[in-house]
């Protein structure tokens, strides 16, 4: 959906996408939008971030919970996923001090009406939990969530209000049974989940296999053999990578096409820095020649470029990178840098010319994405 003439439209394009894609990361940070609207911004025309708040925290179509990291995904998928939040039902990294406080939970969401946050809870004390230290609420609301028991019924900003599932879910989606067999049935779906979610992939070490329980590099071997002698993956060869990729079967069709398609719509599309395209960043190297790194972790004295930058993709290249700040108090948005690549500044002029033309057109739409009435720093979109 990146590339030639859109073809995810309006609310159901949420669906359409995130139906072919299984899922869609979610991150918090709101530098000039979330990742999750951000991926949608770039294959949706006219997409606003409120669309998505309507699927999730109103209609309930999707849900957020744990596929790659956060995640969104249909609400039909929550069956999928009983495996996992079974293994944290019985986790060991949940103490006995955060299982206690689970019945002062349940309290609480009584007390609240029903929706809790940890900024609400009256749960008082802290503990280990994740990386750092955390308050004890916090750590016991994020737990009943991983196990199913509690959902998200709404962020604001940051927080996240929790609800009990069963009330908010259907009885149909709860109630529904786990397809996968065994372990090893459900790492080869997810595997295929994650290779038709990125478009192909390889058997390798990747990013774009974090957070699949179980997986380790016999499994996925294993899933591999079993995908591929099932008929669900189709190996190809790719000129100048030694390691053959794979595509979904499914997508079979779509790449015997891409011979006689005309010539695709010109385009220039902002990419999320946790887009499903940018899961395996060592793979778009090799396919793009496009070296990125979200540098948002990194410490400002060594960064190369911004905190959070945004590729660029111009048609079927990465022509650069981008960093911008939604200033949305005074409806402006900040154009702060932007990086092309070398193969941008080797084309004629009037080449160029077009990019930058097609350039201010897609920043005035990215804009209005972010509730901005006017751009400035365009001075920047000059080489």
């Amino acid at each position: 959906g990146l590339a030639g003439t859109p073809r995810f439209l309006g609310n159901e394009g949420i669906h359409g996408f995130i139906r072919q894609a299984g899922c869609i990361q979610f991150d918090p940070v709101d530098g000039c939008g979330r990742n999750a609207d951000l991926v949608l911004q770039s294959r949706i025309p006219e997409y606003h971030p409120s669309w998505l708040q309507t699927e999730l925290y109103e209609k309930r179509t999707l849900i957020d919970y744990y596929d790659k990291n956060m995640a969104i995904f249909p609400i039909e998928d929550w069956k999928y996923f009983a495996r996992t939040r079974h293994r944290y039902l019985n986790s060991h990294w949940i103490s006995q001090e955060v299982r206690a406080a689970f019945p002062q939970v349940r309290q609480e969401l009584e007390r609240n009406g029903g929706i809790l946050s940890s900024q609400d809870a009256r749960i008082e004390g802290n503990v280990d939990w994740s990386w750092a230290p955390a308050r004890l609420a916090r750590a016991a609301l994020e737990s009943l969530y991983f196990q199913g028991e509690l959902i998200i019924h709404h962020r604001t900003g940051t927080v996240r209000h929790y609800a009990p599932a069963e009330e908010y879910l259907p009885h149909e989606v709860i109630s529904a049974q786990e397809p996968h067999e065994d372990d090893a049935d459900y790492l080869c779906w997810h595997l295929l989940r994650r290779i038709a979610s990125v478009g192909l992939l390889w058997n390798k070490r990747s990013d774009a296999w974090l957070a699949i329980e179980g997986l380790n590099a016999q499994a996925r071997n294993a899933a591999f053999l079993k995908l591929e002698e099932n008929g669900l993956i189709i190996p190809i060869s790719i000129e100048g990578i030694k390691e053959p990729l794979y595509i979904p079967a499914t997508s079979r069709d779509l790449l015997e096409k891409q011979s006689v398609l005309p010539a695709l719509q010109e385009r220039i599309e902002f990419i999320a820095p946790l887009d499903n395209i940018m899961w395996d960043r060592t793979l778009i190297q090799r396919l793009f020649n496009f070296s990125y790194t979200w540098e948002i972790y990194t410490p400002p004295a060594k960064r190369k470029y911004g905190w959070y930058t945004l590729p660029v993709l111009s048609g079927t290249s990465f022509a650069g990178r981008i960093e911008m700040a939604a200033q949305r108090k005074d409806g402006v948005l900040l154009i702060k840098n932007f990086w092309p690549e070398p193969s941008l500044l080797e084309l004629p002029r009037a080449q160029q010319k077009r990019f930058f033309d097609l350039m201010q057109e897609r920043l005035e739409r990215f804009a209005l994405f972010n509730d901005c009435r006017s751009l400035t720093g365009e001075e920047l979109l000059r080489i």
